[in-house]
């Protein structure tokens, strides 16, 4: 169990059998009447959001969420495989609770999966990866590296925007949170 007083973003909470994530949270100490927290949730397994007051100190039950650090290691049809790197069992997870870190996974990548009562909520890759062009418009002598940007298709199938100066072959390193350019990798 856990009071609403010590609520922080982040904080894992069970409401009505499902795991919603604290985003927002405000102390309120009115001058007449007892004190709430106002808070703003998010259903870790759907998504959607809720807002929502507690009286101070309610308490409520925490949600309990195991991280565990796995590798990708091969497709089996619509399912990826997956090792759990401490105790080398195999996981299979379809596209859907992956969503869309789906495309940067790589094989052999490491990714922390978030789980709940053996329901997977979500996969995290790392911050940024490293993969190669396998498609884009050819560079063009003259091209700056502030001139502008072209789409390119990288090893997994995802597409970014890139420096003109990019070419195919390339190893890029992309940022997985907002799908970004960072740079070269030599």
């Amino acid at each position: 169990m856990i009071s609403s007083n010590d609520f922080r973003t982040g904080t894992s909470i069970e409401i009505d059998g499902s795991v919603w994530r604290v985003v927002e949270f405000l102390h309120v100490k009115p001058g007449k009447g007892s004190a709430f927290v106002r808070t703003k949730l998010k259903n870790a397994e759907t998504g959607s959001n809720l807002e929502r007051t507690f009286r101070a100190g309610e308490m409520l039950p925490q949600a309990i969420l195991e991280k565990r650090n796995k590798q990708y290691t091969y497709r089996d049809g619509d399912e990826y495989v997956f090792m759990d790197m401490e105790t080398y069992e195999e996981s299979r997870l379809r596209e859907e609770q992956i969503g869309t870190a789906v495309k940067y996974l790589k094989e052999e990548m490491e990714v922390t999966v978030l789980t709940w009562e053996e329901k997977v909520l979500e996969v995290e890759l790392p911050n940024s990866v490293t993969l190669e062009v396998t498609q884009t418009d050819p560079g063009v002598k003259g091209d700056t590296a502030t001139g502008g940007t072209k789409p390119a298709t990288v090893e997994t199938g995802a597409q970014v925007m890139v420096p003109l100066f990019i070419s195919q072959g390339e190893k890029i390193k992309i940022d997985t949170r907002n799908d970004t350019y960072l740079g070269r990798e030599s």
